[in-house]
This record gives C-alpha cells, sequence and structure tokens, in this order.
C-alpha cells in the first residue's frame, strides 16, 4: 500500500487517527499533501510526524496506560490556571533519554519525534501555586528522580495528538485530561532533594547551586516547573517554555559576572557546526565581552514561507540588556553555551552568532538544539585569525548569505568595523 498516497486522500479531512493538524501556510500544504515537495523540504514534516504516530497509533490509543516516566509538563494557556502532567510512555524500562535533550544532538530528527510521539502528555487544570496538591508532590516524584519513574494513569478519553510546530520547546506527543494516575518509587537525585528541602534559597540560587553541581541544565528546568525551587510560600508551577529560558538566561547572567573578571582573548576565533540544516559560524573577537545573535532563516523555511530571506538578532554590550530578547529563547541558549566555554578557558571576548536555517530543517525541535550545536562547536578547535577582514573571509565562505546582509542587522559588527578604518575590511571580506 502507498501510505503517502493513502494520506495525500486522508489529510483535507483534518483528521487521522486522532491526529489533529494545524499547520501555519495550510494552502500550500493542501496543494502538496505532502508529495509535491512546495515548501522545498526534503521530507514532509507532516508526515514525518505522521509516520511516527501510525508506528505508536496502538500502543498509546488507550485510555489507561502503564509505563516509566521521563518527565513532566507544564502548560502555559491559561495562566495563571495551567494544564500539568506527566509524559507517560506505553511500555516500562529507561525512557530517560526520551524527555533529556542533552542526549539528542546526534540523533536524526525522526528519531526524535518517535521519542516524543510515544510519550502521552496527560493533562490537569490547576492553579499555579497549588504546588502542595497531591498531584503536584506526584510529579515531582518524576522531575527530582535520578531515573524514569513507573506510572500508572488512566485519562477522560483517548490520547489525541496536535501537530504544532514550536521553535521553543521540544516537540510534544498525544495528550488527554488525566483522571487519575499515581507512580512508583524512585530515588531522587541528592541535589535536587536538597534544594528542594531548603525553603529558604531563593529560585535563582538553587538555580545556580545545581548547575554548579553538575546538574543537567533540562533536569534543572523541570525542577522549576514543577515548583520545587524558592522560598517556601513563593514556589508556584512555571510553565515548560518559560522555565526553559529562565533557566538559561539565569545561568549564563551568572557565568557573564565571572568571565568579566578575566583577560580578553588574543586573537580572532571562528567556530562552526552544521545540524539539521542549520549552519552556525560564530566569531569571537580579542575584546571585553560583549554578545550578538543573529538569525537568517532561508524563505521555505517553516517560520519563514514567503519568498526572500529574513534575518533579525539581538545583542548586549559589557552592561546586559534590559529587555527580553526578540528572536527570544534562542538567544539565551546560545549565550549559555558561550559563557560556558569563556569560563572553561577562563577568558573574556565579543562573541557574535551567525545561524543560517536553511529549508532541509524539516521542522523546529526546540531551543535545546540551538544550546547543544554551540556547545558542540566551541568545544572543537577554532580557527585562529590574527586580523578581523580574515576571520570575516572564512565565515563568508561558509554562509550563503552575503556578509552585507550580515552587516544592516550586526550592531556588534558594525561598531568594531566603524571603529576602525571601513577601508580595511569591506571588499576583502565580503
Amino acid at each position: 500500500m502507498d501510505i503517502a498516497k493513502w494520506l495525500m486522500d486522508i489529510i483535507p479531512s483534518e483528521e487521522l487517527l486522532g491526529v489533529r493538524l494545524r499547520v501555519r501556510g495550510s494552502s500550500r500544504c493542501i496543494l502538496c499533501r505532502g508529495v509535491r515537495g512546495l515548501c522545498g523540504k526534503p521530507v514532509c514534516p507532516i508526515l514525518v510526524k505522521i509516520y511516527s504516530h501510525l508506528k505508536y497509533s496502538d500502543s498509546i490509543r488507550k485510555k489507561e496506560l502503564v509505563g516509566s516516566s521521563p518527565g513532566i509538563f507544564v502548560g502555559r494557556v491559561g495562566y495563571p490556571k495551567v494544564n500539568i502532567g506527566p509524559l507517560v510512555p506505553p511500555f516500562i524500562g529507561d525512557t530517560l533519554e526520551y524527555d533529556t535533550p542533552e542526549y539528542w544532538i546526534n540523533k536524526q530528527i525522526q528519531e526524535i519525534v518517535d521519542f516524543r510521539s510515544v510519550l502521552v502528555r496527560g493533562k490537569m487544570l490547576m492553579k499555579v501555586k497549588e504546588v502542595n496538591h497531591k498531584v503536584a508532590e506526584q510529579l515531582r516524584e518524576i522531575a527530582l528522580a535520578r531515573r524514569a519513574v513507573d506510572v500508572e494513569a488512566r485519562f477522560k478519553d483517548f490520547p489525541r495528538k496536535t501537530l504544532l510546530l514550536d521553535d521553543f520547546e521540544q516537540p510534544y506527543g498525544p495528550s488527554a485530561k488525566l483522571v487519575a494516575f499515581k507512580t512508583g518509587n524512585a530515588p531522587w537525585d541528592p541535589k535536587l532533594e536538597k534544594v528542594y528541602y531548603d525553603h529558604d534559597l531563593k529560585a535563582k540560587d538553587a538555580i545556580i547551586y545545581l548547575y554548579n553541581h553538575n546538574i543537567l541544565v533540562s533536569k534543572i528546568q523541570k525542577a522549576l516547573s514543577i515548583g520545587a525551587l524558592g522560598l517556601k510560600f513563593q514556589r508556584k508551577f512555571v510553565p515548560t517554555r518559560w522555565s526553559i529560558t529562565a533557566v538559561d538566561s539565569i545561568i549564563s547572567q551568572n557565568l557573564i559576572e565571572e568571565i568579566k573578571q578575566y583577560p580578553p582573548i588574543d586573537e580572532f576565533r571562528v567556530y562552526e557546526y552544521e545540524c539539521f540544516g542549520n549552519v552556525f559560524e560564530i566569531l569571537m573577537l580579542p575584546r571585553a565581552w560583549s554578545y550578538e545573535s543573529m538569525e537568517a532563516w532561508h524563505a521555505g523555511t517553516l517560520w519563514n514561507p514567503g519568498e526572500s530571506i529574513a534575518i533579525y538578532g539581538d545583542f548586549e554590550d559589557y552592561y546586559g540588556r534590559n529587555e527580553y530578547a526578540s528572536i527570544g529563547g534562542c538567544y539565551y541558549a546560545a549565550r549559555l553555551a558561550v559563557t560556558e566555554a569563556l569560563k572553561r578557558e577562563r577568558r573574556q571576548a565579543t562573541v557574535i552568532i551567525f545561524r543560517e536555517v536553511h529549508p532541509n530543517y524539516v521542522m523546529p525541535v526546540g531551543v535545546w538544539l540551538v544550546r547543544e550545536s554551540v556547545r558542540r562547536a566551541l568545544e572543537k578547535e577554532p580557527l585562529r585569525f590574527g586580523e578581523l577582514a580574515s576571520a570575516l573571509k572564512r565565515i563568508a565562505s561558509k554562509l550563503s548569505i552575503n556578509l552585507e546582509r550580515w552587516f544592516k542587522v550586526s550592531s556588534l559588527l558594525r561598531k568594531e568595523i566603524y571603529q576602525r578604518r571601513i577601508g580595511d575590511y569591506v571588499g576583502r571580506a565580503s
């Protein structure tokens, strides 16, 4: 049976085995139906998710599930009342990898979608301050545990899967209203247990403590989400999407204050990395701390359905910034990776990130991709240059978009060039 042809006939009904489709630019998708490649992607992002759903639909389309939960979810719609619940697979085993983005960077997108598609997201509506509710206590057992926790979950209806494309959070699988659930026993991580029972420790200080004791960033984010951190009477649920950026921002800001005490690097450097259709070029200049992150989305990518390239970015100088970055969580995710690398070297620098997103980035998988890609790039030996022009020439050779267009967006690059003689660089670096 030609499954692509079969799906082509079924997709317009907007209903497939409990799958609801929500796609930007849906008119083009309806014309294409996953077989004409009108979006320019090598694989249809809708079909990637549907194939995964078909693979697991029989095992997860149940009103009762028993499985080993690797994590929890806290929604944001309706805040200060939000949906919270466990992520439950239909089997017992070691599923921790299924909700640990730090382990995904060398995976294929289909593998990641498979991980997420098999996790049913239980939903129960609660006020964000109800952190002492029995349900919250059970979810903390999952969020603070050292391994996946066995869970029995009962749902009101069959789990349904909504295909949402989000560049902030990792993909999420089917969801269903939670009637009841119970958890088995699992040992907590001792460091997480320590901060949970310290009711006089502020959330910011708890986050820094956990990070300094080698707790994974994604694990800290879960602890913050489920209201396990902070002063006793100020604790509350934090939507997963917000907790991701909050943790990245708090840790990197703390690292910035430390690296400002170190001397600048003494050369121009370029670091490079490619992943899932994303090209990262990272420029370090021998200057005091400042940071800029830019993104260029080619036409035909998910967030740029237009016909021209879209480039935008944000920056901060030595004294930081007062407003939330317009490019969102990716700014803080990359900043965390940058400050980690500078701390290891005990140096500071001006850092400019160029990120090109190409149409073969089939679907967004979350800001963790930026954090982990920049981490991998900065773990490599850099290309070293004695002058800015040579470093820019290298970057220009790796990017498909002319540097002149990046100059128009980059505040730090223009500042660096115009502080000197623009004639020293223009032409040679383009």
